[in-house]
């Protein structure tokens, strides 16, 4: 082939390339979750530039660990992302650039052996957050052709760019909205999502007939425990108990702290006598596992009151009659009964 018609042929596949990343670039910015985006990102290079693999490489810990914790994570990110230190992460990157290599041997120590099963030739493009490297997105083909030290990086260095700065904004997103809902100390959901879950709640029991009740919760003495360790012994409770709280109750349940040292627990489709028996469980807990501080353990315990919904109470009423109960039991324990 002539040098021209080589210069030709070039120039059709950069333009190739070019029409499928814009096409990528614009799915990707209409993403509204980070989830979303680095799924449809995967998903969309895998199959536009007919790859054999493709894998996201983050640091541990990730800037993003927090959506990506046991209870958000889904099975394609267990799939399809690969922790990698941030030591190895910069070796890969020494320049923030993107590398392309047909050695892929040299990297059996550094990149997960399940990635590089069918590879002959590898791309890893970095992503920054921040100006911080933080992931790295990996493409591997089983072409020994597909990517080598040659080949120029100019349209990785432009996705990795756009990448980055979309994920980004997608973050701050998420970080702002995750502010909004969840309790910064204990990290369980707070009284604003709570009042739109047991909103929902009561329109589905008002629909489908089915049963729900609530739990009111209270820390007992945790005045106390403020003035005898101080206030950071009672943050340290706090979480405990909702960690605990968040831990012991089903996955269709949900745990928020209403105020203070008060939680709510909403019980979807449980009657009046199994929440009970369910306040039960949690007060046992709490009674029967101390919380550790300091080398020591520091008895914790709790009070519940238990309401259930009769499909015509609204979530103050409801909420009003927890509270009344939890007052109760607060009272009788105080008197020694």
């Amino acid at each position: 082939m002539s040098e021209l018609n080589q210069l030709i042929e070039n120039s059709r596949i950069n333009e190739s390339i070019a029409e499928k990343l814009f096409e990528i670039e614009t799915q990707v910015l209409a993403c509204q979750s980070s989830h979303q985006l680095l799924e449809l990102l995967l998903t969309s290079i895998k199959d536009k530039f007919n790859l054999t693999g493709i894998s996201l490489l983050m640091v541990e810990p990730t800037p993003i660990s927090y959506l990506l914790n046991g209870n958000i994570q889904s099975p394609w990110h267990q799939q399809n992302t690969r922790a990698i230190s941030s030591d190895k992460l910069t070796k890969l990157h020494p320049d923030n650039k993107p590398l392309l290599s047909n050695q892929v041997s040299d990297f059996a120590n550094t990149l997960p052996k399940s990635l590089l099963a069918q590879a002959k030739s590898l791309a890893l493009t970095p992503l920054k957050l921040e100006n911080k490297l933080f992931a790295s997105l990996l493409f591997t083909d089983s072409d020994p052709s597909r990517f080598h030290p040659e080949l120029g990086t100019y349209h990785l260095e432009q996705l990795a760019v756009k990448v980055s700065l979309c994920l980004s904004n997608v973050l701050i997103r998420e970080q702002l909205e995750h502010m909004a809902h969840y309790d910064r100390l204990t990290g369980v959901a707070n009284r604003r999502l709570m009042e739109d879950c047991i909103a929902q709640e009561l329109i589905r029991q008002k629909r489908y007939g089915v049963p729900f009740s609530v739990i009111f919760i209270d820390c007992n003495k945790f005045k106390q425990i403020n003035d005898t360790y101080g206030h950071d012994c009672g943050d340290k409770v706090l979480t405990y108990v909702a960690t605990s709280l968040k831990e012991l109750i089903r996955e269709n349940d949900q745990c928020f702290r209403y105020a203070g040292d008060e939680f709510v627990i909403t019980l979807a489709s449980q009657t009046y006598g199994e929440a009970v028996l369910a306040a039960k469980r949690l007060s046992d807990f709490f009674i029967n596992n101390p919380m550790p501080y300091q080398g020591k353990q520091l008895p914790i315990s709790i009070s519940c009151g238990v309401a259930a919904s009769n499909g015509q109470q609204n979530m103050d009423e409801l909420l009003k009659a927890a509270d009344t109960q939890l007052y109760q039991q607060k009272s009788l324990c105080s008197a020694g009964k």
